[in-house]
């Protein structure tokens, strides 16, 4: 196998590799169940996904900017109703998609074209993302993804392909289709300039119709500031200490493939691949600042570093590409530090995590198990999230009435419950 992507096997079958090492990293994630805010976003689909929810999904600025996991979300319902599987299986294909991507974007990149293989490899089975994979609710992280470096390649092959308008023109449709996945899609933005071969006045010319769409986006968000909870529940502030979320997540981020890949790059001195490794570092900074201004957290959640995680991607993919050209003559040690990086992200996804997916999924599934033999009401006296979350999941699940579900003593007092529910965890 060819670190770089060229050469070897034909490309239809390393993009083949790529899905099968998608896939069975993630495959497990196809038996969970659905998690607490999927039942709620799902619920929101069916108000914003249809085409009569349109004028208010457009109407709502906040809402607007995750426009295709609304879209998403409305299909999957009206197919496949609460079926988790089909919801998983979304996320898993986007994520293959976005590989792909990764692969695609590198082999365009002409600094990182060495890296794409190795690159594409560890993000199709990186544990560190996670959250955007194995949570569906996160699906807007791989939409912004999908349609954001889409977009990106058709910047790149402009210049190489013709004719060029259509693939420029094509581009700014992807963008502006990231710009609908999540609001953070403007960060793309110094990723164009990046990625750029040059930044000449014909490359910056390219980029006006990008930032047109991107300016646009944020004075609608910016707009609708007074009555979005996004600004308001407290969650995001410019105040919030960046100078410890930012480093922190960044060095994070890194370990532990990043780190390793420092070693190789820094003891054999090619400065051509040096100067792709501090590219790679420069996405990775970029990509994290739009979350670096959370304020429950100075740590950036797993779900929020999938672009980041690309920039990861990238350095791990130089130093493979230098390793294999230092031990050409030894396949063995290479396809065995291939097979480390491989055998820690899998077992560390089948074990580790799918089990905190599971606990995360058990409140809502034991409240609908008891719901499903419970005839009268039931008294809610220890859930561990909102209770919109249940109330949300036993419409949809069971199409009862929210009333169904007791609150507080008070309530219970006046209208005795048929049973009483309790989450306690059972690790």
């Amino acid at each position: 196998m060819s670190p770089s992507g060229g050469g070897g096997a034909p490309q239809a079958a390393r993009l083949l590799l790529l899905a099968v090492a998608a896939s069975l990293a993630y495959a497990p994630l196809l038996g969970i169940p659905l998690i607490a805010d999927d039942y709620s976003h799902i619920a929101m689909a069916q108000r914003y996904g249809s085409w009569s929810g349109l004028p208010a999904l457009f109407h709502d600025a906040i809402f607007r900017v995750r426009a295709t996991s609304y879209w998403t979300m409305y299909f999957l319902w009206g197919a496949f109703h609460l079926t988790p599987w089909a919801y998983h299986a979304a996320s898993l294909a986007l994520h293959i998609a976005n590989t792909w991507l990764v692969y695609f974007v590198a082999r365009s990149w002409p600094r990182l074209r060495p890296a794409a293989l190795g690159a594409a490899l560890l993000f199709a089975v990186h544990e560190g993302h996670q959250e955007a994979v194995m949570w569906f609710c996160a699906i807007s992280e791989l939409w912004m993804f999908f349609f954001g470096a889409a977009a990106l390649c058709c910047w790149l092959q402009s210049a190489a392909r013709k004719p060029g308008w259509l693939w420029r023109l094509a581009g700014v449709i992807l963008f502006a289709l990231a710009l609908l996945s999540k609001e953070s899609a403007v960060v793309f933005l110094p990723l164009f300039l990046l990625v750029a071969p040059s930044l000449d006045r014909r490359w910056l010319l390219r980029l006006v119709p990008y930032a047109a769409l991107g300016a646009v986006a944020v004075a609608t968000i910016a707009a609708g500031r007074a009555y979005s909870f996004r600004f308001s529940d407290g969650s995001f502030s410019l105040h919030a200490p960046f100078w410890i979320t930012w480093p922190r997540s960044f060095a994070r981020l890194l370990w532990i493939w990043g780190w390793a890949a420092a070693i190789p790059l820094l003891l054999w001195r090619d400065r051509r691949l040096q100067r792709a490794a501090l590219y790679a570092l420069a996405w990775i900074g970029i990509a994290l600042v739009p979350y670096s201004f959370l304020t429950y957290s100075t740590q950036i959640p797993s779900r929020q570093t999938y672009l980041a995680s690309a920039g990861l991607a990238f350095l791990f993919g130089l130093a493979l590409a230098q390793v294999s050209g230092r031990w050409a003559a030894r396949p063995g040690m290479i396809a065995a530090l291939v097979a480390v990086m491989l055998a820690h992200n899998l077992v560390y996804l089948w074990t580790k995590k799918r089990a905190q997916f599971q606990e995360r999924a058990a409140p809502t599934e034991q409240l609908l198990a008891l719901a499903r033999r419970t005839a009268g009401p039931i008294w809610v006296r220890c859930f561990p999230w909102p209770g919109m979350v249940a109330d949300d999941a036993v419409r949809l699940a069971l199409g009862r009435d929210p009333s169904t579900l007791i609150w507080s003593a008070a309530e219970a007092a006046q209208r005795p419950p048929a049973a009483v529910f309790c989450y306690r965890a059972t690790r």
